[in-house]
């Protein structure tokens, strides 16, 4: 899962969701010990989420449609297309409104615990606020520009083009991929957060 995907597991936790968001420019265990409790779990979380989602069946099944062209970027592309069926899906979020609200409620959230993001997420926190970034997942021009992002941030990975043909042209089969994988997700994130 990407931003929006980490930012729903964390379940209107604002210290869970700061560390789940940040969690990519964390890096070490050491870098742990610099965190509130919660910020730490959040920042565990976001690794587990990942670990998780990487190595369930239906994800790797859904990988190997991208793997010929962008090899082990592969992963992340699947991240950031699963935000986009997470955004899309009626269950979690009913209507444009409601996943709008959501967003908003957790850029708040996150402003309120800014003074613990790292210097590289900090730089780009306002730009994802301003142009919402969590609820662009939800359209195809979005997901065009989520994955160009992506291959800005990614110093190596071949320009995203193809991966957003791919994701069009192999659209249904992607998204039965992430109905597998959601449920079963946010089981292990509840049994995570209960431990």
């Amino acid at each position: 899962m990407n931003y929006l995907g980490h930012a729903y597991l964390s379940f209107g936790d604002a210290e869970i969701l700061t560390g789940n968001m940040i969690g990519d420019h964390v890096k070490g265990k050491l870098a742990l010990d610099n965190y509130t409790p919660g910020i730490k779990k959040g920042l565990l979380l976001h690794r587990k989420i990942d670990e998780y989602a990487d190595n369930h069946a239906a994800t790797q099944r859904a990988k190997l449609l991208f793997r010929t062209d962008y090899g082990l970027y592969a992963g992340a592309i699947m991240d950031t297309l699963y935000d986009h069926f997470l955004a899309s899906d009626p269950k979690m979020f009913k209507s444009d409104a409601v996943l709008l609200a959501f967003t908003q409620a957790t850029y708040a959230q996150l402003e309120a615990n800014k003074y613990a993001f790292p210097e590289n997420f900090a730089a780009y926190f306002q730009h994802m606020v301003d142009h919402n970034w969590l609820y662009g997942y939800r359209t195809l021009k979005g997901m065009e520009k989520s994955l160009g992002g992506l291959a800005r941030r990614a110093k190596y990975m071949p320009p995203p083009q193809k991966a957003y043909e791919i994701f069009v042209s192999h659209f249904y089969e992607l998204n039965q991929s992430y109905y597998e994988l959601i449920d079963d997700l946010i089981g292990f994130v509840k049994n995570e957060l209960n431990k």
